[in-house]
């Protein structure tokens, strides 16, 4: 069966589009419609609590939700009364739906899935409604390979992490259906959205319609489309999933969204060293990827590799590791496949077999950080580690705080450092733990309640200083005074407390003055 055409959102339309879904078909109206039970099983893709809070209710909530996000058919009546600037002839002329007659109680179905969207970062507040293609849940059928995919995991998670100051020129690398594009429209002048897939891109320019935003989109593969034009930020969620060509040979559907069609994780290497060229000076790079863990080489000097091959700054946060029968099995199931049946057991055993072969013992999800520094001249600053603690709330401001931190940080000499006051990050708690009837602690740690909630256990020297940074002492002289105190050489004391005040500050843990 062919793919459906995407929707196409003519001027004239737009207004009373987004009018009519800003009264009635907002997260909040959805999750009022479903209850909290609905919500929280339509999340996990399970329909039936939905089906059940939404039939036979009228609100335009709810008839928009049993459409666009169950599949279920409404009648045309009702989808006149939800949307009555649009209509049913209007929603069925830009591609929304199909309509089976022009009866008032004849069937309407979703061409698409149509939702809403919203989210609150240093940008501020964004509220768009996103179309995409309708998934499985809805229409009980594999996914096309050329299928759009609509707001998930991974381009949430990017959204989050994205650094949100002004950025004059944004590329957002394997758009998709534009999200990524429209969140970087609120802090850009101007807003270039590639990808391979051109239904893609029809998708993403009906989603800047609805939104009044406009977008300038090309067609093409990775950095292909952008020539030699560089940017002050890209971000991209490429298809990096690691799929052998054995598994597509043994019956594992090709997904142009997650499959890139290159051997192992050459694909994000490639981009990562590709960027470097494409970032103006102080320009940001962030994207999601996959690496492989290979047996006799760690991970870190891996990814290390690709960041020298950058030249840029570079920082990279593995989240999340899985063995190789969990990460195959992750992106059969995503395929629409399922355990049990001889396919999934034949297409599992090809990508082993793959895997093992290469000496694939893990792979790794996380984000890349890039940045080209100012100042071409200084050396380039590298940090590659694992963090996998839950963290809360949206992580840009964290990541900004972080990039600029490093260039203070690079740009003061220890000197310098000592003539710093510092100041106790707001978010910062301290924990003692001691046995019961001791005066003293036998641990004591620093935890970092935003961010990604790192937990730091001080020495006593650095205990020291950090309890004294008020804000009002500098940090020469914390050392100075933690010197007398405990008889020490200061040269000795400011050794260990220097290096220890350069990690907490690029941390966040600790604030010096402006910089």
């Amino acid at each position: 069966m062919p793919s459906p055409l995407p929707p196409r959102l003519p001027a004239a339309l737009a207004d009373g589009l987004r009018a009519d879904l800003a009264a009635g078909y907002t997260r909040g109206a959805v999750e009022d419609a479903l209850g909290p039970v609905a919500t929280a099983a339509l999340q996990r893709e399970e329909p039936v609590a939905a089906r059940r809070a939404t039939d036979g209710v009228t609100e335009a909530a709810a008839v928009l939700t049993r459409l666009f996000l169950l599949g279920e058919p409404v009648t045309r009546a009702e989808l006149d009364t939800a949307l009555p600037r649009t209509t049913t002839a209007g929603a069925t002329a830009v591609g929304l739906v199909t309509a089976a007659g022009e009866g008032d109680d004849d069937e309407v179905r979703a061409a698409v899935d149509l939702r809403p969207y919203e989210a609150s970062d240093a940008a501020g507040e964004a509220r768009w409604w996103l179309a995409s293609d309708l998934g499985e849940l809805a229409t009980g059928r594999s996914l096309h390979a050329d299928h759009v995919l609509g707001i998930g995991g991974a381009s949430l998670t990017l959204a989050r992490i994205t650094v949100r100051d002004h950025r004059p020129r944004v590329l957002d690398l394997g758009t998709g259906c534009g999200v990524q594009a429209l969140h970087a429209s609120r802090h850009a002048e101007h807003v270039l959205g590639t990808d391979v897939s051109r239904r893609a891109l029809d998708f993403a320019a009906f989603n800047a319609a609805l939104a009044g935003t406009p977008l300038e989109l090309r067609e093409g593969s990775l950095l292909e489309p952008v020539g030699g034009q560089r940017f002050d930020l890209v971000v991209s969620n490429p298809p990096f999933v690691i799929t052998p060509p054995a598994a597509h040979a043994a019956g594992l559907p090709v997904m142009e969204y997650r499959d890139g069609a290159r051997p192992g994780d050459s694909l994000v290497a490639d981009l990562v060293s590709g960027l470097g060229g494409h970032l103006a000076p102080g320009g940001v790079a962030q994207l999601l990827g996959n690496w492989e863990h290979h047996a006799g080489e760690d991970w870190r000097e891996r990814v290390g590799g690709w960041l020298e091959a950058a030249g840029t700054d570079g920082w990279v946060v593995q989240r999340e590791v899985q063995d190789p029968a969990e990460y195959a099995h992750t992106w059969l199931r995503d395929g629409g496949l399922r355990p049990g049946s001889a396919l999934f057991d034949a297409v599992l055993s090809a990508w082993l077999d793959d895997f093992a072969a290469r000496g694939v013992e893990a792979v790794g999800f996380g984000y890349l950080v890039l940045r080209r520094p100012a100042d071409e001249s200084r050396p380039r600053w590298r940090r590659v580690e694992e963090l996998t603690s839950p963290v809360q709330g949206p992580l840009g401001g964290h990541v900004a705080h972080v990039l600029a931190a490093q260039e203070w940080l690079a740009a003061t000499d220890d000197a310098a450092l000592a003539a710093q006051t510092f100041q106790v990050a707001e978010d910062v708690t301290e924990e003692r733990h001691l046995r019961p009837g001791e005066p003293d602690p036998r641990v004591l740690l620093l935890r970092q309640g935003g961010g990604f909630g790192r937990t730091y256990r001080p020495g006593t020297l650095v205990a020291g200083a950090v309890g004294a940074c008020d804000g009002e002492l500098t940090l020469g002289q914390i050392v100075g005074g933690l010197a007398v105190v405990l008889d020490q050489p200061a040269d000795a004391v400011a050794a260990e407390v220097l290096p220890a005040v350069r990690e907490l500050v690029l941390d966040g843990l600790l604030v010096p003055g402006p910089y």
